[in-house]
């Protein structure tokens, strides 16, 4: 994992945003009746708590190893990510769609609707700046891959969460804006109703691609494949190693362990093979500082 971008930031972000958001989503709901902006004031605050967990999760990862841990802590950032996809799927997805559902067939016509549009736009361009914020940090990874590429690939579960959490939110709000808008040139406020469970479907759809990502770092899974290829070009060129038989990589939060299995030159010596395997480690961890443990095993074939 590049360490690079930095998570904490976009948190911080976007719980600045969101708490702005929510509070002048909650006004709006209240003045209106409108039910597309009470399923955004319940999204909101529901990404405020997300992201009190993700920061939650940070600081418990970072907790140094004990006997019954001794690889330390690190994917308790995961399981914190994994809790935040379930309530976005839940609290925010599952929410917007009962309430509009429930509200489908009203007859009673939104109160002050320009009142929603201007709070809407409001939340538009906050959302837009927490993505901003999450998008700067994830360009100096992103390399010559998509979005989703790296959405994909990349082993920083909070920094995929607050994307996750951010595009969901704005389009959410898009969506959010042209259907009160709609029920406003139509004068039907079934329309309004209908956003909100076009915003539900839509948090339920990122709740799940996030899930299925957490969940493979959560399981276990291996370093990037960028950095993979990188240590095994590193691990090739040092003069002590004369054939690499296998390399396994574990992310443990921004943690990474290593196993190497390697055929030493000979050195004559057992002391000598010893210092050899202790040069390239020290070697290796100064090149990929988010190195925390490697085990090296010298052996004649794989």
């Amino acid at each position: 994992m590049s360490a690079n971008a930095d998570s904490l930031k976009s948190i911080l972000f976007a719980l600045g945003a969101n708490f702005a958001i929510a509070v002048s989503k909650t006004a709006g709901a209240a003045f209106t009746g409108s039910s597309s902006m009470l399923a955004e004031a319940i999204h909101s605050y529901a990404d405020c708590g997300n992201q009190a967990l993700l920061l939650w999760g940070m600081k418990e990862a970072k907790m140094p190893p004990t006997p019954d841990h001794p690889l330390g802590h690190g994917k308790a950032s995961y399981f914190w990510s994994f809790i935040v996809a379930l309530m976005l799927f839940s609290m925010g997805g599952l929410f917007s769609i009962y309430e509009g559902v429930h509200k489908l067939h009203s007859t009673e016509p939104l109160q002050y609707a320009w009142v929603a549009v201007g709070i809407l736009a409001f939340g538009v361009m906050a959302e837009g700046v927490s993505l901003w914020g999450a998008l700067r940090e994830i360009r100096k990874d992103l390399g010559n891959k998509s979005l989703w590429q790296w959405f994909r690939s990349t082993r920083q579960s909070e920094l995929l969460v607050i994307v996750g959490e951010d595009l969901a939110a704005l389009g959410g709000l898009t969506l959010a804006l042209a259907f009160i808008l709609l029920s406003i040139a139509t004068g039907n406020p079934m329309w309004d109703a209908v956003g909100s469970i076009a915003i539900g479907i839509l948090l339920v759809l990122v709740a799940i691609a996030v899930g299925v990502e957490v969940k493979a770092l959560l399981v276990g899974q291996s370093a990037e494949p960028e950095v993979l290829a990188q240590m095994r070009s590193h691990l090739t060129s040092q003069p002590e190693v004369a054939q690499l038989y296998n390399l396994l990589t574990q992310q443990l939060g921004g943690d990474i362990m290593v196993s190497i299995k390697a055929g030493m030159h000979l050195t004559g010596s057992e002391a000598g093979l010893i210092e050899a395997i202790n040069r390239v480690e020290r070697g290796f961890k100064q090149a990929f500082p988010s190195v925390r443990w490697v085990f090296f095993e010298p052996d004649l074939e794989d």
